[in-house]
């Protein structure tokens, strides 16, 4: 089992952004210290939901402040990036990292973002397919040329080639930096499986729901010839929330007591790019909702609930928003507990 910790450089209510980001350095940091297999960034634009614009550019940051651990995206949003420059970003991290980055991306939102970086609603609506299979053959092929709708270019070389500095003597070895595709609908679950890639799934699934997409996605895989021991190895990992206290109610209050004011700052600022009406979560129903699907609680309760997760699910990988308390000093607390407390029993 794998268990990271999921960092959004959250800006609760009262912080400035140079805080945020401040506690999302110290926090990669710490997890390495604390024994934890990953790291993953998330990216947002405009909000103070998260205060990082450009996750793989915080992943370079930390891929140099760090020794061991893995860092990912999660995730990086391709309608509003060109293919080619990410891929070229992850070919560059994955190769002077030796190997310990991965990249995850996602359609995002129809956010003005879209209109901001000139990639218009359409790169949001139907334009994710092309815009991930570009990139795939970038971090897979040698020369890569484009006759797509939204991309079109003559034949170029891939430098670097993200498959070259890190194989073995044999020719064989790492084909790239990993790839995960963040899904949240049985669409983005086939385009995953059609092209092998695990998925990376949402902190408000549960794990029935999030079975079910494991579900489908295997079903997808094999119906599109993928092969059968390639999809029972795929990696999918599940985001959630975690919290240690010395009880289940103190690290509920924990987080009742703060992320509600952060969710209506940061999810109420998002704007959509053509008008259209977003619903908002209620922000304490869904903390709330947040605190019973995830491990929040003491430790032993955090272990058998990540078991729980994994049995239920098939997934081994797990990404765990520990700055959900808000606070430096209590995030650095979390995450060593986690480390300390909660890894060792995972085996």
């Amino acid at each position: 089992m794998r268990v990271g910790a999921f960092i959004l450089a959250a800006q609760f209510p009262g912080q400035g952004q140079g805080e945020a980001l401040h506690r999302a350095v110290r926090s990669a940091e710490v997890a390495e210290e604390a024994g934890l297999d990953d790291v993953w960034l998330a990216e947002h634009h405009f909000v103070p939901y998260g205060v990082c614009p450009n996750a793989v550019t915080l992943a370079a940051l930390l891929l140099g402040r760090t020794r061991r651990i893995g860092v990912g995206t999660a995730v990086s949003v391709l309608p509003t990036q060109h293919p080619v420059a990410l891929g070229e970003q992850a070919a560059l991290l994955h190769l002077t990292s030796d190997g310990r980055f991965t990249l995850g991306v996602g359609r995002g939102g129809p956010w003005i973002d879209l209109e901001v970086f000139g990639s218009g609603l359409a790169a949001y609506d139907h334009g994710f397919p092309e815009s991930l299979d570009l990139l795939m053959r970038w971090l897979r092929e040698p020369r890569v040329g484009a006759q797509g709708e939204r991309y079109a270019f003559r034949e170029v070389a891939v430098v670097p080639r993200p498959a070259e500095a890190l194989t073995d003597p044999d020719g064989s070895g790492p084909p790239g930096p990993p790839v995960v595709v963040a899904c949240t609908s049985p669409s983005s679950v086939r385009t995953a499986a059609e092209r092998g890639l695990p998925m990376l799934l949402g902190m408000h699934c549960g794990d029935e729901e999030k079975a079910e997409m494991v579900a489908l996605w295997r079903s997808a895989a094999l119906e599109a010839g993928r092969d059968g021991d390639e999809v029972a190895a795929a990696g999918h990992v599940s985001a959630g929330v975690v919290q240690l206290a010395d009880s289940r109610r103190a690290a509920a209050e924990t987080l009742t007591k703060a992320m509600p004011g952060w969710l209506q700052q940061g999810l109420g600022a998002h704007v959509t790019v053509d008008g259209r009406y977003r619903a908002m979560r209620d922000p304490l129903a869904y903390t709330e909702l947040l605190c019973r699907l995830h491990p929040v609680g003491p430790p032993q309760l955090c272990t058998d609930r990540l078991a729980a997760t994994s049995e239920r699910t098939g997934i081994t990988r797990f990404a765990l928003l520990v700055e959900g308390s808000g606070d430096l000093a209590a995030t650095e607390e979390n995450v060593r507990r986690l480390g300390t407390e909660v890894l060792p029993q995972l085996g």
